[in-house]
């Protein structure tokens, strides 16, 4: 078992080791992992974490209550949350390029694939860009994707990621921004 645990520990690292929603440093630092259970299947690559998931890799949080994390043959780590009955999936990361610089997201369901560095938030999904405490850009939608290497983002109505008539509007609220001393 002793030995499942570790195994497990460093496949859910391996997941955020190429610079997950934003900053580089935090490629370097160790994951931990909490929650009330957790199964790894080595035949099916395939690590679930299961109740008041909290995960942890430098500036990185990310809270679920379930987590699953898939590696294909290539070695690149897929991570999907789950939010547990009546609350949202979470993530909160520093973003480079600043001192105070952070994404938050939040979803039912929140998809990671490493090998593309984009995360997608399903249903009820929320993504802020904040510097410090102050709200930069925020974005709700029933899709949103996020490209955390070009910070580019694609919000659609529906949860299947395409434009629904009929399936009620995304919402983008974004600050004015002013030149430093201005």
């Amino acid at each position: 078992m002793k030995r499942c645990f570790l195994m497990s520990l460093t496949l859910a690292g391996m997941i955020f080791s190429a610079g997950a929603l934003a900053e580089k440093a935090d490629a370097d630092k160790p994951t931990n992992i909490e929650a009330n259970r957790m199964s790894y299947d080595d035949l099916k690559q395939i690590n679930t974490f299961i109740g008041n998931v909290v995960l942890t890799r430098g500036t990185l949080l990310m809270k679920a209550g379930k987590v699953v994390v898939t590696t294909d043959p290539a070695g690149y780590q897929f991570a999907t949350l789950y939010g547990a009955p009546g609350a949202l999936a979470t993530f909160r990361q520093k973003r480079d390029g600043g001192p105070d610089l952070w994404v938050e997201g939040q979803a039912e369901r929140i998809e990671y694939d490493a090998k593309t560095e984009i995360a997608k938030l399903f249903t009820r999904a929320k993504l802020k860009r904040l510097d410090g405490s102050k709200t930069v850009d925020e974005v709700e939608g029933e899709f949103i994707s996020y490209d955390s290497g070009s910070e580019f983002f694609n919000v659609t109505n529906s949860a299947g990621g395409a434009s629904t008539p009929g399936s009620g509007r995304i919402k983008v609220t974004i600050q004015p921004r002013t030149a430093k001393g201005q």
